[in-house]
């Protein structure tokens, strides 16, 4: 059952960090084969280009650094994107990999009736957001639906992934929250991972 984690922040030693790397740690553990894509630290370009749109109209792949990620999650089960919030979504960065990555040939096609056709069935989707604010807050404003909506409707059920754990790291700054949070999240998608339905 291997897994991908994607990472989508610059710096090595922010606690999104930390949380990718611990949950490598226990997956590992577990006898999961990990592979971690760190998008900021391996240089990806997020940017949706010309030629990224014309790939996308005609169904076909031209870009190297398209395929190779394509290639990634093609050798997967399991996607865990550990992602910090950011203005109440995930990063540009992040957006913009899954802008030039899930595209139409790959992700999903087209019927002739314009149905979207989803093709990422075989590969369950986790997230493992961190936020720097509490629970409440996240309720108080409506987030935790839309985010809901934006990420695991609006991406995951558009390509036919399966909803794994979504398990959110809430008040990060706190260092006294931070930690059990950590631990708590990190546990969670481990344990979907590595659960009946995962093993």
């Amino acid at each position: 059952m291997p897994t991908l984690i994607v990472t989508a922040h610059p710096d090595q030693d922010s606690l999104t960090h930390a949380a990718a790397q611990l949950l490598r740690e226990r997956l590992e553990g577990a006898g999961v084969n990990v592979e971690v894509a760190h998008l900021a630290q391996e240089g990806f370009d997020p940017r949706f280009s010309a030629n990224d749109r014309a790939d996308y109209k005609g169904g076909s792949i031209t870009g190297s650094d398209v395929v190779a990620e394509q290639e990634r999650l093609d050798r997967a089960t399991d996607v865990v994107l550990v992602l910090p919030v950011f203005w109440w979504s995930m990063p540009a960065l992040l957006k913009g990999w899954i802008d030039r990555v899930f595209i139409t040939g790959w992700a999903f096609e087209l019927g002739e009736d314009e149905r979207v056709l989803p093709k990422l069935g075989g590969l369950t989707a986790h997230l493992l957001p961190v936020s720097g604010f509490s629970e409440a807050s996240f309720a108080r404003h409506g987030y935790a639906e839309s985010f809901s909506t934006q990420i695991e409707h609006g991406i995951f059920d558009y390509c036919g992934m399966p909803r794994g754990a979504k398990a959110l790291i809430h008040e990060s700054e706190d260092p006294d929250a931070a930690g059990p949070a950590l631990e708590a999240a990190v546990e969670q998608v481990a344990a979907a991972v590595t659960g009946p339905s995962g093993a």
